[in-house]
């Protein structure tokens, strides 16, 4: 039988996902299984990684019983960025691994700034200051947990474990390690002086493979616990960020997806490497190339906190529609501006442009007139001024204006924060046709490695379409650029050592 289907493989924060995909990017079968997150102290985040393989070997067993399994002629893994997890020289893991939102790392990145320099830190590996990054929790590790750090054969991330419980190879791709923050993104490879000058031993980690190139074959034993057969190729992915991007087709300047999912995500293209303070730099799954990403980790997390803290209740009334869908049909009526209700969306601290992990919110303009749908619309107008924010330095720093961005996740679901984003940034919104751009990124660099298509791009093309667009009415975007340019760009950095000092004294208390 013709091998006419690949299989992305989205092994995210909460569950890990299987999709089989055929050459024109149709979903042909998929299967999901969720796992567990453990919080052992305030702020701190992390699974067992076994769960990951489990999980893994589940949905592939449940796909395959979906589809002929000869017809798979390649897969390949997206997974969440940063997390890691040390593990012994037969891939067992020496303790829980240490998710991207683990928050435990705060003075770390006070060291590194003075021991290295932020700045430095950044130019090397594109990241700013953040402990959304592993390199501040190895430096951690190094601290509070010597002795794991000791035992450890290698720091993998989850891409790198997966493909060694599937391949039996030590392996990652570069698009995969980049978004640790241990990269030289210049080189491509490991940053050799900078894990040195840390006393972090680069034997720890493993080879870095491009994204799209055959790292390895499915293992005999892998086969007996996935169903897969016994050589299917393993393909170098990426990062679920940079995946995403491929998902929805952004492989040229002058475009950029946005995720409106848990945290908001967005990423444009580059051709070569830029640094700001307005974004970072992964690496693209397109070889060479890179995407500069903005990250709010607030996004439908935010809208959905609201909801359920302030939303009406609907609970036992038997509503046609949901306490989210109310607020959205009476925000909807509401004009630009909220009636002078701003927000500034940091309810998840904030990287770009500030790196500050102490900020919070902001809400500034309550009037006795406001009411919940006024707060509702307040949250979707800041998110879109704060991705404004990040893209302008995008745009910038890479002499491309952007004209359109996809949107895909959650929150695209809502024909008015899709229109607030398109009268907020007065460019072109347009929705993906499909809600796994990740998983379908991945699909495309497995298309691209079989000879489907002559190259990722051209694959891209083929396996990705869009659905409707929302075009910027040009009234109500002057409104909502006067509200940006003369109130919402001033507004954080004005207020900024007051809520610095606001939560050295609460917070920091609380966790004393």
């Amino acid at each position: 039988m013709n091998r006419d289907l690949v299989v992305g493989i989205d092994s995210s924060t909460t569950a890990v996902k299987a999709i089989a995909w055929d050459k024109h990017g149709k979903m042909v079968a998929q299967s999901r299984a969720i796992f567990e997150m453990f919080s052992p102290q305030p702020n701190w985040y992390e699974q067992r990684a076994d769960d990951w393989w489990t999980s893994l070997c589940e949905v592939l067993r449940k796909l395959t019983s979906q589809i002929a399994v000869n017809r798979v002629a390649a897969v390949c893994i997206t997974h969440q960025r940063e997390t890691f997890v040390p593990v012994d020289e037969h891939c067992q893991p020496i303790r829980n691994a240490i998710l991207w939102l683990d928050d435990r790392s705060r003075l770390q990145v006070n060291e590194l700034d003075q021991k290295i320099g932020n700045d430095v830190i950044q130019d090397i590996t594109g990241k700013g200051p953040s402990t959304k990054q592993s390199l501040p929790k190895l430096v951690w590790l190094l601290e509070h947990e010597p002795q794991v750090f000791e035992r450890a054969y290698k720091i993998l991330d989850v891409h790198a474990f997966l493909v060694y419980r599937l391949t039996g190879q030590w392996a990652t791709s570069t698009p995969c390690a980049d978004p640790m923050g241990l990269l030289d993104m210049r080189r491509g490879d490991w940053a050799t002086d900078l894990l040195k000058s840390l006393n972090i031993d680069l034997e720890k980690f493993v080879k870095i493979y491009p994204s799209g190139s055959i790292i390895g074959e499915v293992t005999n034993k892998a086969a007996e616990q996935t169903g897969l057969l016994a050589g299917t190729p393993v393909i170098g992915g990426a990062g679920d960020g940079q995946s995403a991007g491929l998902g929805s087709n952004i492989t040229v300047p002058g475009k950029a997806y946005l995720n409106l999912g848990t945290a908001v995500v967005s990423g444009a293209f580059a051709e070569k490497y830029v640094v700001s303070k307005y974004f970072r730099t992964m690496c693209s799954p397109i070889e060479g190339a890179f995407v500069p990403e903005e990250v709010l980790g607030g996004g439908t997390f935010t809208v959905s906190w609201f909801v359920d803290q302030f939303g009406p209740d609907v609970g036992n009334l038997k509503l046609p529609l949901s306490a989210e869908e109310l607020l959205e049909v009476a925000a909807s009526k509401l004009p630009p501006g909220s009636l002078g209700l701003m927000l500034v969306p940091y309810w998840n601290a904030v990287m770009p442009p500030y790196w500050d992990p102490a900020a919070t919110g902001i809400t500034i303009g309550w009037t006795g007139a406001h009411r919940r749908e006024h707060f509702y619309r307040a949250i979707l107008e800041g998110i879109a001024y704060e991705h404004r924010l990040a893209m302008e330095g995008v745009a910038k720093a890479t002499g491309h204006p952007l004209d359109e961005y996809i949107l895909m996740g959650g929150g695209s679901r809502s024909a008015l924060w899709c229109q607030i984003v398109a009268d907020v940034t007065g460019a072109k919104v347009t929705r993906a046709s499909t809600t796994e751009a990740t998983n379908l990124g991945a699909g495309i660099l497995a298309a691209a490695a079989v000879g489907w298509y002559s190259n990722v791009r051209a694959a891209a093309d083929s396996m990705t379409n869009t659905d409707k667009s929302f075009l910027p009415d040009e009234k109500t975007h002057s409104i909502y650029d006067r509200l940006y340019k003369e109130v919402y760009v001033d507004l954080f950095p004005a207020l900024q050592k007051s809520i610095d000092r606001l939560t050295a004294l609460t917070f920091d208390q609380t966790e004393e």
